[in-house]
């Protein structure tokens, strides 16, 4: 069974926000080409989509030829709009929320989703978190949790102006996903891809320390929080971040006496009924998508099994042609860790019930 937590969807078409909202910095897509679409910023082009971004149908085709169960749909990074105007993000907000509930009302077996909220204004991102997480029986439309970028503005997650969205989210019960945007360093990386192939790995590696060294995972124990892309470069550079933290507290250790390393797993002392020792989850969730089975190997033995999640970002060309191969790949896990990875994972962090298609 396979749920893959990260994957992107967009209408297929939405209104000419640019108009609709009276400045430039919008998206607009231009369908050119049969099942084809161009994302464009002005005149620029973003992006060349086809129409599996859009389309439910062709989803599912992709799906049963790569016997993937259960999407998690969440729009597109590039609409997270954190830049405009707060009441405009929030209405283009709602619209792509509306979108995303509907695919999932129209087929519940095979879509879960994570809404987008207006980070840049804390009130109004909670009211919409509020409404997109609130069951559909009561009025809400029943989403499992959002989708964030790792900085608002330029702003770090542990910002105190990004501090009660968090706050909202750990009350609610709602599933943070934190997706990397607007990466540092852009100036210096305008050829290659750099942006995509070096640039979002260390962004999200530097939401992970902004969360860890900000305090933000020890005050909301209950906060249920997953980083794409395997939290880009943390694990790689765990040990020189856990060193720092080591060597000095006096720059490190000023909003957090909470070392890095204990917020990964580690064992219980207790033993497990086979005899293997038990070992504890990590505080917080990554995907699996490294490209890489070695560095999924560090994953796992970094945040566990259960901490680790399998992530596509389907259906792009940076992500995994077949989601999962890299899981089932891997030798030396055992079935029950196969098993969460591909699935049980997901449906811990979602916060959800196992779907009709995976029951």
């Amino acid at each position: 069974m396979k749920i893959d937590l990260h994957t992107h969807i967009l209408p297929e078409t939405w209104p000419d926000l640019v108009e609709r909202y009276g400045y430039p910095g919008w998206v607009r897509i231009e369908h050119h080409a049969p099942c084809r679409a161009r994302l464009l910023i002005g005149e620029r082009v973003f992006r060349e989509v086809e129409e599996n971004c859009w389309s439910p149908a062709r989803r599912r085709e992709d799906c049963a030829r790569s016997r993937v169960d259960v999407q998690v749909l969440s729009t597109v990074p590039v609409m997270f709009s954190y830049w405009a105007k707060a009441a405009d993000a929030l209405d283009l907000a709602r619209r792509l929320n509306d979108h995303l509930a509907a695919v999932i009302a129209a087929d519940p077996q095979h879509f879960l989703g994570l809404a987008t909220i207006p980070m840049q204004d804390a009130d109004l991102a909670i009211r919409e978190l509020e409404r997109c997480v609130t069951p559909s029986r009561s009025g809400g439309l029943g989403l499992s949790g959002v989708q964030i970028g790792t900085n608002v503005n330029g702003a770090n997650l542990d910002d105190a102006a990004v501090r009660p969205v968090f706050e909202a989210a750990e009350s609610l019960g709602a599933a943070v996903f934190v997706h990397p945007w607007e990466m540092l360093g852009r100036e210096r990386m305008p050829k290659y891809w750099l942006p995509w192939l070096v640039g979002m790995p260390a962004e999200t590696c530097l939401a992970i320390c902004s969360m860890i060294f900000g305090g933000v995972l020890e005050r909301l124990p209950r906060l249920r929080v997953c980083f794409a892309h395997g939290g880009g470069s943390f694990a790689g550079t765990i040990g020189r971040i856990g060193h720092g933290f080591a060597a000095r507290p006096d720059l490190c250790a000023v909003d957090c006496a909470v070392p890095p390393e204990a917020y990964l797993a580690g064992p219980t002392g207790a033993t497990n009924s086979d005899g293997t020792p038990e070992i504890r989850p990590a505080r917080f969730y990554v995907d699996s998508l490294t490209h890489d089975a070695a560095a999924l190997a560090r994953l796992v033995e970094l945040f566990s099994a259960r901490r680790v999640a399998l992530g596509s970002d389907y259906p792009f060309p940076l992500g995994e042609a077949i989601p999962g191969a890299c899981v089932e790949s891997l030798a030396g896990l055992s079935e029950q860790q196969r098993a969460s990875i591909l699935s049980g994972t997901a449906l811990e962090f979602l916060g959800a019930e196992r779907p009709a298609a995976v029951a």
